[in-house]
């Protein structure tokens, strides 16, 4: 018949009322123990691993983040340095959620200054309104970049003026604040001197100062101009060069030694300087006959001065000649004179110029060296020896490469570098066996940082488990063994196992006691157990019939 559990706790209930004070007392304390151990491994082992939800808030957004993680019913906790911690499982969810409601904001405000304006706001206070909505808006962007902790912008914009004279350009200064062992490359410098610069209407990329939080000016790095050395694209070019050589050695000499034997090293000596010069030259002249004419200019004038007027000049010797007459014979002896009418008769002149401009010999000259001229090359090239093999096909010792080898080997580096003696080149080609690069051994097991919190997991689930079982199997099942387990019922004497004068047997053949001799002794002690304890006597009963 199964067992009831109304019985099972009623006889539990009779054998724990039937245990002496004392070990009422030691099981009690026994059972209360085993119940907090059971249950303090429960909660430890249920406990969520937290993590850093946020660090180094400020005050203003730690309260926000609390209060927002309260109304979620998330719980939290809170470190140092404004450090929240919550269940590992909730993190990045509660990042996203936080996110969307603008939480945290970074301790900087943005253009959620302009969202509310106030009624009687001078224009100057909207100036400042928005000058400090710009500056926490740049400052929440360059704290996007991954090296950037936190970031502050401090804007100086001067007062527009009429006037040219008073026009003044605006300057920005940049705080960066970078996480542990983290740094900024110049580029990333750059790319915030131009985000600030496009962000502010002329404001030169020259007038944005960028500093770190230990002082370093950032932006100095970046200044061509007061350097003397070479700068970040300078060295990246140079970089460039030699590996275009590196590649172009090692790609011809790579199929007669085999892929990996052969190592190259080139340092170019580059020129940066940017030369400018203009020159004009003239041949020496040239003969006429071999000289090319540029203009050519002839004048000629010929004048005839038969019927020319002659006389005193006046109005009479102006007008035109009369008509002809005879001349006038004067008489033998007299002197002849001119008349009136006369005309004297002159000789002819002639006049001729002839200019001739020839074409200059001329040479006009304007060269403008390209920066990065290649100065000097310095290649070194080591080839490894020869791998052989004996007649089994075994790997036997590397030979050397003959000279002949060599030789080729050295002109075919030449040619790939563009060697040129003049301009001071040098090559050095060496043939040296290589030393066996010893593979890396994996990472032990036990120091795999997967396998580590996998064993962590394991091992603390082993101990709840170990710990369970020994209190279930080794401590409170005994306890529970001993209180279940039912009375001994009083052995029974018959007639035929009474020996000798009286003494009874039991079935291994060994006397009973002798308050077991008489029955009907114990007959009596058993009614008046039963007379004076009917409650008892009742309840045993009732286990009998159960049994049964």
């Amino acid at each position: 018949m199964a067992l009831q559990f109304p019985a099972f706790f009623n006889t539990l209930a009779h054998r724990f009322n039937a245990l002496p004070a004392a070990r009422k007392m030691t099981l009690a304390a026994v059972v209360a123990a085993s119940l907090a151990l059971i249950i303090g491994l429960y909660l430890w082992s249920s406990a969520p691993d937290y993590k850093v939800l946020f660090s180094n808030l400020p005050e203003r957004d730690a309260g926000a983040v609390t209060a927002t993680l309260q109304q979620m019913n998330v719980p939290y906790k809170t470190e140092a340095n404004g450090t929240l911690m919550v269940p590992s499982d909730q993190v990045y969810d509660l990042r996203f959620k936080l996110a969307a409601q603008g939480i945290p904001k970074g301790g900087a405000v943005g253009f959620e200054l302009m969202d509310s304006p106030k009624l009687g706001m001078t224009q100057f206070q909207e100036q400042l309104a928005f000058q400090r909505g710009l500056e926490g808006e740049l400052s929440r962007t360059i704290q996007s970049l991954a090296s950037v902790e936190s970031a502050r912008v401090h804007l100086a914009i001067p007062k527009p003026s009429v006037f040219i004279r008073d026009k003044q350009s605006p300057s920005a200064s940049v705080l960066v604040k970078l996480y542990s062992g983290r740094a900024l490359d110049p580029g990333q410098v750059q790319s915030i001197v131009h985000l600030v610069s496009s962000s502010v209407p002329e404001l030169s990329p020259n007038s944005v100062t960028v500093v770190d939080q230990a002082g370093n000016l950032l932006t100095a790095r970046n200044d061509s101009q007061s350097l003397s050395g070479l700068n970040a694209s300078q060295l990246e070019y140079t970089k460039k060069m030699e590996t275009y050589y590196v590649q172009r050695i090692e790609a011809i000499v790579a199929p007669i030694v085999g892929a990996g034997n052969v190592k190259a090293e080139v340092r170019a000596d580059l020129d940066f300087s940017e030369d400018e010069a203009t020159s004009e030259s003239w041949k020496p002249n040239a003969t006429p006959d071999a000289q090319a004419i540029r203009s050519q200019q002839t004048v000629e004038d010929l004048n005839n001065a038969g019927n020319q007027a002659q006389g005193v000049p006046g109005a009479l010797t102006n007008q035109p000649p009369g008509p002809a007459s005879a001349p006038l014979i004067a008489p033998p002896g007299a002197n002849a004179g001119p008349s009136a009418g006369a005309v004297g008769q002159g000789g002819n002149s002639s006049r001729k110029e002839n200019t001739v401009n020839f074409e200059l010999d001329k040479t006009i000259r304007h060269v403008k060296a390209s920066q990065g001229r290649v100065k000097r090359l310095s290649v070194a090239v080591v080839v490894n020896h020869r791998a052989v093999r004996d007649t089994e096909g075994k790997a036997a010792k590397p030979t050397p490469l003959s000279v002949q080898e060599m030789t080729q080997i050295n002109s075919l580096v030449k040619e790939a570098m563009g060697f040129d003696q003049p301009r001071g080149d040098t090559v050095n080609v060496v043939n040296a066996a290589f030393t066996e690069a010893r593979e890396e051994l994996d990472v032990p097991l036990w120091k795999d940082p997967d396998n580590v919190a996998l064993a962590k997991d394991l091992l603390k689930n082993l101990i709840i488990f170990g710990l369970a079982f020994y209190l279930v199997f080794g401590v409170l099942r005994p306890l529970l063994r001993d209180l279940m387990k039912p009375a001994e019922p009083l052995p029974t004497v018959s007639e035929g196992e009474q020996g000798e004068g009286g003494a009874s047997y039991g079935p291994d053949g060994k006397p009973m006691p002798a308050a077991l001799d008489n029955y009907a002794e114990i007959l009596a002690k058993v009614r008046e157990f039963a007379k004076a304890s009917p409650k008892i006597t009742a309840e045993i009963a009732k286990e009998w019939m159960v049994k049964e």
